[in-house]
């Protein structure tokens, strides 16, 4: 439930709404995502989430990011590490968890309502948090995926849940197969 009055603010963790996306088979089209949130209450920030490789001469979501500062949104990146598991395979960690929940608790005081794009259960006592100072929080991931993308906890700890799937035709594009053309298709996959 939203008011036309109400403060908003989102926080969009980058690799966890591009994952849950890609399992339900659709694009998010950031435009029309950001358009449909004005639309809902007075949208005060969004901030947009994510990790970059930095040893790369071109990293390919370096479009989005900069698409996204030019258009409205707050961006918050770090460099991406690099190493190698146990197992001797690359990997890749770019967790912003922190930087989200700092962000959050700053903001908390000048906004009524939070709306996260994240299933991921580390941010239930953020949430808690940010509910005991007053401030309701909607949580966007999907339970439609297999496995689901939201923690069970982080859910039922939300004031509301809104079903990724359920915004796809107001904030969604068909996936496009081809990734060339695609900068979120390299979004970095969520790292626990």
């Amino acid at each position: 439930m939203f008011y036309r009055d109400e403060r908003l603010a989102l926080f969009i963790d980058g690799s966890n709404l591009y994952a849950a996306a890609k399992s339900l088979g659709f694009d998010i089209d950031y435009k029309l995502l950001r358009s449909e949130f004005m639309r809902r209450g007075k949208l005060l920030r969004t901030f947009y989430y994510t990790a970059l490789l930095e040893n790369d001469e071109y990293s390919p979501i370096r479009p989005l990011v900069d698409w996204l500062n030019y258009n409205g949104f707050t961006m918050v990146t770090k460099p991406a590490k690099e190493y190698t598991d146990s197992m001797g395979r690359k990997k890749v960690k770019g967790n912003m968890d922190i930087e989200l929940a700092v962000n959050a608790m700053e903001l908390a005081p000048h906004v009524d309502h939070m709306v996260l794009f994240s299933g991921d259960g580390d941010y239930r006592p953020l949430v808690e948090s940010l509910q005991r100072q007053g401030v309701r929080v909607s949580v966007v991931s999907t339970i439609r995926s297999q496995p689901p993308m939201i923690s069970d906890d982080l859910r039922r700890q939300a004031d509301n849940f809104i079903e990724l799937d359920e915004l796809r035709d107001v904030v969604g594009r068909p996936a496009r197969p081809d990734n060339e053309h695609n900068p979120q298709a390299f979004e970095p996959e969520p790292v626990e």
